[in-house]
């Protein structure tokens, strides 16, 4: 899909350590971008008309035979529906299975800044973020599920020791999501579980939205797999007239 003169819709910085939420139309593509480098932006997905219908890592990552994202795949449903499709991705990797930061681990590796102290510089971490963005919807803790962790890597050696990579993704990286569902997205910019910096240094992210072009059948995320292609007929059959 070409996004060369794309109808530009509107646009919200989400400031540093911050959390936000929002419905992203079908036909919307939202991008993501790494304003200083080293940015994480946990990311939880919903059906905002049945909320019971979310996000599913292990399909998602079964159905494409990968660990982590990139451009080329799609995000399901655990109803087998395509919440959105990656469609361009400068960071090349995207964390999907080490979860969000909480308050004992934050506090125990930087210590303690309550809003109280320091106000807006307070200490935020990924799993409380989330749950703020979920009870205004009303949902909680039981539907904190696995989430993705956009422009994170995270690898694995043979012994099955995880490394997160603080460098992997650069100052102005992109990653543009196209959405096939009306979906509830909700986001964190904490920082990632794995990060082990000396100092509480999360990143802004700028949000843009954009109106996307049809969906071609020789789409990349269309055609990156078989169950793919099925995925976005089931899709496409939800919102049939």
């Amino acid at each position: 899909m070409s996004l060369s003169t794309p109808t530009f819709l509107w646009e919200e910085l989400v400031p540093a350590g911050h959390h936000w939420s929002g419905l992203i139309r079908r036909g919307t593509v939202l991008r993501l971008t790494d304003i200083d480098g080293g940015a994480n932006v946990s990311t939880l997905f919903f059906n905002p008309e049945d909320k019971l219908e979310r996000y599913n890592m292990a399909d998602t990552l079964k159905a494409q035979h990968t660990a982590f994202l990139t451009t080329g795949h799609v995000c399901y449903s655990d109803m087998g529906r395509i919440f959105c499709s990656i469609i361009r991705d400068d960071a090349g990797w995207n964390d999907t299975f080490c979860g969000l930061s909480d308050s004992a681990q934050v506090q125990a590796h930087y210590g303690e800044a309550n809003f109280g102290q320091v106000r807006n510089q307070m200490y935020r971490n990924g799993q409380d973020s989330l749950l703020i963005e979920l009870g205004k919807y009303g949902l909680g803790l039981r539907d904190l599920v696995p989430n993705i962790n956009f422009f994170s890597k995270v690898s694995c050696d043979e012994n099955g020791k995880l490394s997160h990579h603080p460098t992997h993704s650069n100052a102005g990286s992109v990653i543009d999501l196209r959405f096939e569902m009306n979906t509830l997205v909700m986001l964190s910019t904490a920082p990632h579980t794995l990060n082990q910096a000396s100092e509480y240094s999360p990143k802004p992210v700028l949000l843009t939205a954009y109106r996307a072009d049809a969906v071609a059948e020789n789409d990349v995320c269309r055609t990156q797999c078989a169950q793919n292609a099925r995925g976005f007929i089931l899709t496409e059959r939800y919102y049939a007239v």
